[in-house]
């Protein structure tokens, strides 16, 4: 007898395949929306459980740290489980530790929670990509492809917005509330329409001391970047016993994945001088446009007395032009050399951060939104173009390896920049704080003024010094903004070290 010859279920189509699309493409929506949905909750979350702002950015920074981490086991996951198993449990444990971290009475539970949601949620955007590419017939995989891709965009833009309304219309809590009968929507659903789809499994090897090194150094360094401020820095033997354990687990792991059969970081991909710099763009540029979406909102709501809401409003002017011309950009990538449209990109982001050095205590709304609204131009040049240059660098059987690399440097070099950028901020303003106190002419004439204007002695000491807190935050933050301006400088010079190639349209996500 001969073996059965095995085949794919034939596609979707009608209803089912509109609710399929519907619910996968929500499914990324509500992962990727936890992303940036915490940003403008921050000093909600922060005052509620009684810690400082910095610690507050911990709520970002451990779930993207959990999901970089998860990002390179999702080959291995759907070859030895199948896609359909790990899309649903993965969104059942993000839905799970949602409802943990809404329910948290103090910050280390709540990052407790925050991490296993990120862990869980990271299989859900390759996956569900991969379960659309399945469910839709061949001829429509452009569509469903634009579908998937258009709740990547939309979904970041949506997050300020509905955190600040959330957290200021009810509570800090339902911004991971929000997720469950999204979630629940989608188990039942999908689960009913994707079932029979199920991808072809194997017992593939795992790498199991490349993964042990990935966990190792990544934590220590992030625990590090985030508690080194508390510390002290290196004059606490806490902080240096972290970073030991993270460049000797760095460089261990590098040895290790280098010369491993089946590594779960394959980095060979980066003999490709394309793909190399590709990475290096794409991370620096990310790293440095992420912190400063941290640190926006943080500077709106503690020093200018913006609600969360308003926070929310003038965050989300960059998606005004930035959806509308993802396809637009889309199709110049394979008509242009990308290394210059990836240049653009970078540049239109240093000329916004450039811009944001003038700010001052006094501006309105919409000297905050106006570059929101240009930096929007360069979003999309940027984050389709590095994909891209990296993605098209490399040969077609390297592509899954490749996109795994490049979400894992995205994504934590995201975390990595919003620990440093916060410490900075907050150490800029402390400076900045010490040198305005000191040159404050005539202190207490100044404060006879302002003792005569009606105010006792103590409330008169505690305005001028508020005055001083908010001028040393607002020069703190130009501060970051002239340092990122610099440093996207830099990325638009990097990304000319790549070759120049023809560039093919790889079918990954960015």
């Amino acid at each position: 007898m001969t073996s059965p010859i095995h085949t794919d279920p034939p596609p979707l189509s009608g209803a089912k395949l509109a609710m399929a699309g519907f619910l996968l493409s929500l499914s990324n929506f509500v992962v990727v929306l936890d992303i940036s949905i915490a940003n403008v909750s921050v000093p909600h979350i922060s005052g509620s459980l009684a810690v400082s702002p910095s610690q507050g950015t911990w709520v970002i920074t451990s779930y993207a740290v959990a999901e970089a981490i998860s990002v390179p086991l999702n080959g291995w996951l759907a070859g030895r489980f199948g896609a359909v198993k790990v899309f649903m449990i993965g969104l059942t444990g993000f839905g799970i530790f949602s409802l943990l971290c809404g329910l948290s009475p103090n910050l280390g539970s709540l990052l407790a929670s925050r991490v296993l949601q990120g862990l869980f949620g990271g299989p859900i955007m390759p996956m569900s990509q991969a379960l659309m590419l399945r469910v839709f017939p061949k001829e429509k995989s452009a569509a469903a492809l634009g579908l998937w891709a258009m709740t990547t965009v939309v979904a970041p833009i949506a997050g300020p917005i509905l955190g600040g309304m959330i957290s200021d219309d009810w509570s800090w809590p339902w911004i991971f509330f929000i997720n469950l009968p999204i979630v629940a929507l989608c188990v039942g659903g999908a689960w009913r329409l994707v079932r029979g789809h199920e991808t072809p499994t194997a017992k593939t090897p795992i790498d199991f001391v490349g993964l042990a090194l990935l966990v190792v150094w990544v934590a220590a360094l992030q625990i590090m970047l985030d508690k080194g401020r508390e510390e002290d820095w290196f004059a606490s033997a806490f902080i240096i016993r972290l970073a030991a354990v993270a460049s000797i687990g760095f460089i261990a792991f590098l040895l290790w994945e280098w010369t491993e059969k089946h590594p779960v970081v394959d980095l060979r991909v980066l003999r490709h001088r394309g793909f190399t710099v590709g990475v290096l763009t794409q991370s620096i540029s990310y790293g440095t446009f992420f912190g400063t979406v941290v640190i926006i909102p943080l500077f709106l709501q503690t020093n200018l007395g913006y609600t969360a809401t308003w926070a929310g409003y003038s965050m989300a002017f960059m998606g005004l032009i930035a959806l509308p011309l993802s396809p637009l950009v889309a199709a110049m990538v394979d008509r242009f050399d990308v290394r210059g449209v990836v240049a653009f990109g970078v540049l239109s982001f240093a000329a916004v951060s450039l811009e944001r050095t003038e700010w001052v205590s006094g501006i309105d709304f919409m000297t905050v939104s106006l570059p929101q609204l240009f930096q929007g131009i360069g979003t999309p040049f940027f984050f389709i173009a590095t994909t891209a240059l990296a993605l098209g660098a490399v040969r077609s059987d390297e592509i899954v390896s490749a996109a795994g690399l490049l979400n894992f440097m995205r994504t934590l070099s995201g975390a990595v920049a919003t620990s440093i950028v916060t410490t900075a901020w907050e150490r800029q303003t402390t400076a900045a704080r010490v040198e305005l106190a000191g040159t404050l002419n005539q202190p207490d004439s100044v404060l006879a003024r302002v003792i005569d204007s009606g105010m006792t002695t103590d409330q008169a000491r505690s305005t001028i010094e508020r005055l001083v807190q908010t001028e040393a935050i607002t020069i703190a933050t130009n501060h970051i903004f002239m340092v990122s301006s610099v440093v996207f400088l830099l990325s638009a010079v990097i990304v000319w070290f790549a070759p120049a190639v023809r560039q093919r349209s790889p079918t990954v996500s960015h």
